[in-house]
Order: structure tokens, then C-alpha cells, then sequence
């Protein structure tokens, strides 16, 4: 994205770089879920590596020799997204077959946590060393890096699947992903929460940049400084859950007590003037919408038996992807006719009030205690 916006000066083409490596993911995650469960995983995910190791290095080549242009960077991020579409799925489908039940949380936590490490340093970094060594250099660095990750995966034991490898119907396969998702009620509130949740707070998220634009007494540089603290609480509930062990009788009141503090939190912010105050808050919503995040990955991976992890990964992956854009364009929306303060916090206190009724589901209560066995198709 710095390159193409250095290249070209549009902002434009460099938001259309990100919708184009975003895209796959939504419009391929049902599809791709299909075939991880009938397929490889391990090979999935060595290939996946592969692919994208080449096509990076490929553009780093091209950079250093002055030949890179700009669809060339628009095919590597459709690449790079359709290749996500099937990696991810297939290492969050890997991870119960590869971690002791009783440590599927902290494991959990623990992917995020990286994940959200990489997240905060890989972009403040990238700015740096963009002038330090130039986008060509970086381009090699990034291809050189699947590589590495394609050599240490060849060291990964990851049993087969029950399905592996079986002639299968393609449609059919992806409607019984549909099927055992509704069928299994417990599961299919949990991803109805993450999607509407994620739709939320996306309509709040994306109006926080202009909100800040716009106050007096914050701005542009308060702003980043915001964000940051929000991550370092994220960060901070995910080394919670990955240190200390939530029972599985305690989960839904763990989780349905988090869901509505994050939100509570974040609504309360928005709403304070002072800016020490407000990103304390930030920071202890942080922490729960982390704490929610992990106990929602960790209780599909336990409840979801093998041969449909890959499937109800990608549904899930794409109803939250999907709702994404959608949030973003209603917040924009609004933020054109009403105080985009209300909007802020009127989403956020929305995301809370979704939370409510886990207390009163009986149903719920009993899927989120993780057990397999009790959670047949139709319970």
C-alpha cells in the first residue's frame, strides 16, 4: 500500500489494493472451508506458503530491477487473499488435532496474541524501514518469509482427517457445512453474535478516525495514540487468557459478561472529554473484547468435530468479512447526517445489548462448556 500510494499519489487505487486482497476472502472462505476438510492440511498449508513466497519474492525481483507495475501488484493481492482463504482455515482447523483439549484456550489466546503483536509492529516497522530500504527490498524480505514459514511447516505432524482424501459432492459438502451449523443451535448463536458484533462495532470503528478529525480537543495524533492503547489491552486480555485457565462451567459468564463490559467501555469513551480518561477506558475494553474473541475461536474449534472444522471456520470467516464493508458503508452513511459521537456510541452500546440474552440461554450455556459429545446434530 506504500508503494502504490508512492507511486501513484491516489489514495484511491491504495484503499482498491486492500479491497482487492479482501475480497477472495469473503467471496472464496465457504468454498475453500470444503476442501481443507477433504484435503491435506498439512499439504494445504505448505502450499499455500508456497504460493505466496513465490508471487512476494516475484515483486521483490521485479521492484529491484524496475519492472514492477501497478496490476502486477493487484494480481499479487488477489493471490495473496485467495491463498488466505484456504491457510487460514486450515490452521485454525489443525489446532485441536494438535493441542491437548485442556489447553485449547490458551493456544487460542496465544495465535491472537502473535497475531496482534504482528499486527501493531509489522506497520509501524514497515513505515520505517519504507525509508530506510525501500518497498523493493521489503517486498523480498516479506516473499523470503513464507519461504521460512513453508520450511518450518514441513516439520508439522497433523493428523489426517476422518474424510480425508474421500470422493465427495462439492455442493453438497458445503450445504452440510451450512446444515450442521444450523442444526447445532448453540454454535449457530455464537456465530450470529460474532457477526452482528463484528457489524456493530465496525459502523462505530470506522467513524473513530473522523470523530477524532473533528474534535478540538483530540485530532489526528490523539488519535494513533488511542488505537495503540486499545491493542495494548487487547494484548493484555489475551495474555489473561492465555496464562490463567477459565473453567469450562464458567465460560458463558465469562464470555456474556466480557461481551457486555467491552461494549459499555468503548460507548463510555466516546463519550468523555477527557482524553486520559478515555483511552484508560479504551484500554480495559481492550481487554474484553479481547477475552470474547478468544473464548468465541476456542469454543468452535472444541465443539466442532473434525471433518467440519474447515467448513464452519470459513462460514463464520465470511459472515464477519462479508457484514464488514457493509458496517462501513452504513457508518459512513450516517456520519453524513447525524453527530457521528451518537453513531459511535449508539454502536458500541448496541454491540452490549447483544450480549444480554446468553444469559437467560440454556441451550447456550450448555455448548459453550466445549464438550463434543454433547452437542449432536439438532441439540
Amino acid at each position: 500500500t506504500f508503494w502504490i500510494l508512492y507511486k501513484t499519489g491516489s489514495p484511491g487505487l491504495m484503499g482498491a489494493l486492500m479491497a482487492t486482497a479482501l475480497l477472495p476472502k469473503v467471496l472464496i472462505s465457504p468454498f475453500a472451508g470444503v476442501i481443507v476438510d477433504r484435503t491435506d492440511r498439512r499439504k494445504m498449508i505448505l502450499l499455500m506458503d508456497f504460493i505466496r513466497g513465490i508471487c512476494i519474492t516475484f515483486v521483490g525481483i521485479a521492484a529491484i530491477f524496475g519492472v514492477l507495475e501497478i496490476w502486477m501488484a493487484f494480481v499479487a493481492g488477489i493471490i495473496l487473499g485467495t491463498c488466505a482463504a484456504f491457510f487460514n482455515p486450515a490452521v485454525t482447523s489443525t489446532i485441536p488435532d494438535i493441542v491437548p483439549s485442556s489447553r485449547i484456550v490458551q493456544a487460542s489466546a496465544n495465535l491472537s496474541m502473535l497475531r496482534a503483536i504482528s499486527q501493531i509492529l509489522g506497520p509501524s516497522s514497515g513505515g520505517v524501514l519504507f525509508h530506510l530500504v525501500g518497498a523493493p527490498i521489503l517486498f523480498l524480505c516479506n516473499g523470503i518469509s513464507y519461504i521460512v514459514s513453508l520450511i518450518l511447516a514441513i516439520f508439522m505432524k497433523i493428523p489426517k482427517s476422518t474424510n480425508q482424501d474421500q470422493e465427495y459432492n462439492f455442493w453438497h459438502d458445503m450445504k452440510d457445512g451450512v446444515t450442521y451449523i444450523w442444526n447445532m443451535k448453540g454454535l449457530k448463536d455464537l456465530i450470529v453474535l460474532a457477526g452482528l458484533s463484528n457489524f456493530f462495532s465496525t459502523i462505530s470503528i470506522v467513524l473513530l478516525a473522523p470523530m477524532f478529525k473533528n474534535s478540538a480537543n483530540l485530532g489526528e495524533v490523539k488519535y494513533g495514540i488511542a488505537i495503540a492503547i486499545y491493542t495494548l489491552g487487547m494484548l493484555a486480555g489475551m495474555v489473561y487468557t492465555s496464562v490463567f485457565r477459565i473453567k469450562p462451567e464458567n465460560k458463558s459468564m465469562v464470555l456474556t459478561i466480557s461481551g457486555i463490559l467491552s461494549g459499555l467501555f468503548f460507548s463510555t469513551a466516546v463519550m468523555m472529554n477527557g482524553f486520559a480518561l478515555m483511552t484508560s477506558l479504551l484500554f480495559i475494553g481492550g481487554v474484553f473484547s479481547a477475552i470474547v474473541n478468544v473464548l468465541i475461536e476456542s469454543t468452535i474449534q472444541l465443539t466442532v468435530i473434525q471433518e467440519m472444522r474447515g467448513k464452519v471456520s470459513s462460514i463464520k470467516g465470511t459472515l464477519t468479512m462479508g457484514l464488514a464493508p457493509v458496517g462501513m458503508l452504513i457508518g459512513g452513511i450516517l456520519g453524513e447526517f447525524f453527530p457521528i459521537k451518537y453513531i459511535v456510541f449508539t454502536g458500541f452500546m448496541t454491540m452490549s445489548v447483544l450480549f444480554i440474552p446468553l444469559f437467560f440461554m440454556k441451550s447456550f450455556k450448555v455448548f459453550i462448556r466445549g464438550n463434543q459429545a454433547q452437542h449432536n446434530i439438532g441439540l
